[in-house]
């Protein structure tokens, strides 16, 4: 009975994590599952606890990879312990949520719980091949502008529901289903591709039913053309590279039906690439008739050579971006060689040395959360040490598949797909249904033909064994309640977040679903967003006549905003909540003191992000605002001479940042330097926008 369950429990871990997303949480798609892949780590650990309870001994498989997950979990808990943030270290980035401390003890569970136990592999790739065959359908109809996602939690059938400002979120250019994003979810259906090649190639060397070798075809041509659709480089990249090597062991130690698979795979790789193309112009410019028809027509005269076309697009390669990002983290590794800054701490130690370069790209102010680069990223954030880790269990894992794959087609395909995991992680990061695989397919090959221990029948179970179970359950049932906790008070968090949007803008109602969420779980993010929500309160008061009221809330918004910064000095965030805060204070005090705790807020986080433009742009525009209220001509000089200066690192960091300009000629008026304020106005026109309203304001005012 136990056994079944814990079948069912990794049937349901497989089949269920790839679907699962809810509207009512801060993140659609990866913090549900997290949340459902911690509940399942927890059930599946309640239940082989019992066994061996039940069986009284502890059932415990030892396996060739114990020392390398043995020594890669000794070096995150030691960078977690030495972390920057340690919150993060533990329970990973809020946002991406996966990675953390506490991800990788439930993936090591879950592979210790799985190698354990009877758990039947056929059954599981079954419920693997359904789910990504769903999540394939699931994506179809939003290629042709007709989201299901939308029409589920909206209500209409259509991708209105998305952000079309970005090419992540534009379903009709490039699918990402219930992953959440293109390359999750080509990485996912790269490795469902091979799961769905080893039934192909079972069908036909059991000699099953033509019908089924055909369902099977199928699954593999919808599998190869939804990872089209995503139009994700890294993951057809490493379906092409995976064939490869698959063919090629396939055609040295396999050798039957060589031809036959060979026929089919061009059907389920080629024709879909024909017909959909690939996204990348330099090869689909070679699946088109037009090529080969010009190629091949004899022209009367030569062919005229046309000029580039300007490059007017404003979005940079992502690939060029992320050789910046890997440029900080390797940075940071020299930095920090041994442990890193900490488990998933990359979002704010990547801004320690973050490179000018950076500033120049579309992306410039976007929070880089992971290196784009699975490898880089463990470098940066758990060291050498860490990253050695990582590789040494790759590294061992690889040699033992190769000893084990012998003419096992099963092995080889689960190996070959695990290979895709590599690949796309080299372009991309870890999510949570590719760490699923990456830990769970080595054991999914490692017990391919052991045998395992079953729950005894016969045995009775004693008092002292029941009590043993009463207490694991209680664990169970706290452990699961703390999740459903942690669950509403997300909820509350996402609340507060919609009413910090624009469109629904009203402090007031944020600040009370973050106080809500922070009454639940004590979690910094919250304590940051409810102190920026209560400061901007402050302000607002004030200007309802409200004085006393105002000092209350701004008080107790001081207060969650200092507890933070005590916590976690290094996290560059919240010293720049200070900084917003101490504005809003001024509006509430009228004091220059809050101004100049500002700047210094300011000053300490550009210790942290020395290349962050936004910084010296705050310090220049609370410098001129203390121009304005000094009385004495000498601490007005000194702001002036400030300002300047801080303006002028400004478009040094960034030069193509037109705020700056503007501020920098706004300042230059001020204080009477016309004739400079008048070029760089017309600098602005010249190099931005001939045609920039707020600065042919300001030119006709000079």
């Amino acid at each position: 009975m136990i056994d079944q369950i814990i079948q069912l429990l990794y049937n349901a871990l497989f089949f269920i994590t790839p679907l699962i997303m809810a509207k009512s949480t801060s993140e659609l798609f990866e913090f549900n599952k997290m949340l459902f892949i911690y509940a399942a780590t927890i059930l599946i650990a309640f239940f082989w606890l019992t066994k061996m309870v039940i069986n009284k001994k502890i059932i415990l498989k030892k396996t060739p990879l114990d020392i390398p997950i043995m020594v890669f979990f000794i070096s995150q808990v030691i960078s977690t312990i030495i972390s920057i943030d340690r919150n993060t270290s533990i329970f990973g980035y809020y946002g991406r949520f996966n990675g953390g401390l506490l991800s990788i003890i439930c993936y090591i569970i879950l592979y210790y719980a799985f190698v354990s136990n009877v758990v039947n592999i056929e059954k599981l790739l079954k419920s693997i091949i359904v789910s990504s065959l769903l999540v394939i359908l699931w994506a179809i109809p939003g290629h042709f502008g007709r989201d299901l996602t939308c029409l589920l939690f909206t209500g209409k059938f259509s991708n209105s529901c998305w952000d079309n400002t970005t090419l992540a979120f534009r379903p009709e250019l490039r699918a990402f289903s219930t992953l959440g994003q293109p390359n999750w979810l080509g990485a996912y259906l790269a490795v469902g591709f091979f799961i769905g090649l080893y039934y192909l190639i079972k069908k036909v060397e059991t000699r099953h039913a033509l019908s089924q070798q055909i369902i099977a075809s199928i699954y593999l041509f919808l599998n190869f053309s939804m990872i089209l659709f995503s139009r994700s480089r890294s993951a057809i990249f490493a379906v092409i590279v995976g064939l490869i090597l698959f063919i090629s062991y396939f055609s040295f130690f396999i050798k039957t039906n060589l031809k036959k698979y060979l026929i089919i795979l061009l059907f389920v790789t080629v024709i879909p690439i024909i017909l959909f193309k690939t996204g990348e112009n330099k090869v689909d410019k070679y699946l088109t008739i037009k090529t080969y028809q010009n190629f091949f027509t004899k022209q009367s005269s030569p062919p005229v050579k046309e000029l580039p076309a300007p490059n007017t697009s404003q979005v940079s390669e992502s690939f060029d971006i992320r050789k910046i990002v890997w440029e900080g983290a390797w940075k940071l590794a020299l930095k920090y060689p041994l442990f890193g800054t900490g488990v998933e701490t990359f979002a704010y130690s990547y801004n320690f040395v973050r490179p000018l370069s950076h500033n120049l790209t579309s992306e410039w102010d976007y929070v880089y959360n992971k290196a784009h680069n699975e490898y880089f990223n463990y470098l940066a954030t758990t060291g050498f040490i860490g990253l050695g880790s990582y590789l040494l269990f790759i590294g061992i894992f690889i040699i033992y598949a190769i000893k084990k794959i012998k003419k096992d087609i099963l092995s080889l395909s689960l190996f070959v797909g695990w290979l895709t995991i590599l690949i796309t992680n080299f372009f991309g990061f870890s999510t949570t249904t590719t760490q699923l695989f990456f830990y769970l397919i080595p054991a999914f090959i490692i017990m391919g033909n052991h045998q395992y221990t079953k729950t005894k029948k016969s045995e009775k179970v004693n008092t002292y064994q029941w009590l043993v179970i009463f207490v694991i359950a209680a664990s169970t049932i706290y452990l699961l309640f703390s999740l459903a906790v942690y669950y509403i008070a997300d909820v509350n968090y996402s609340y507060g977040l919609k009413y910090l949007k624009p469109k629904t803008l009203d402090y007031q109602k944020a600040a009370s679903y973050f106080e809500r969420a922070l009454k639940l779980r004590k979690e910094p993010v919250y304590e940051d967003r409810f102190s920026g929500s209560l400061a901007y309160l402050s302000a607002l008061a004030v200007f309802q006549k409200q004085d006393e009221p105002a000092k209350q809330i701004a008080v107790l918004a001081d207060l969650y905003n200092r507890k933070n910064i005590q916590d976690y000095p290094k996290n560059v965030f919240y010293w720049k909540t200070r900084a917003k805060n101490m504005y809003y204070f001024y509006l509430v005090t009228n004091s220059e003191n809050e101004l100049l705790q500002g700047i210094d807020a300011l000053k300490k986080a550009r210790m942290l992000s020395p290349t962050d433009p936004k910084i010296p742009y705050l310090i220049a525009l609370y410098s001129s605002m203390l121009f304005d209220i000094s009385k004495n001509n000498l601490d007005k000089q000194n702001w002036q001479k400030l300002s300047l200066e801080e303006i002028n690192k400004v478009v040094e960091l960034k030069s193509n940042f037109r705020e700056g300009y503007l501020l920098k000629g706004q300042l230059l008026k001020k204080y009477g330097s016309i004739l400079e304020a008048k070029k760089i106005f017309e600098y602005i026109l010249k190099n931005f926008n001939p045609r920039d309203s707020e600065v042919l304001k300001e030119l006709q005012t000079l």
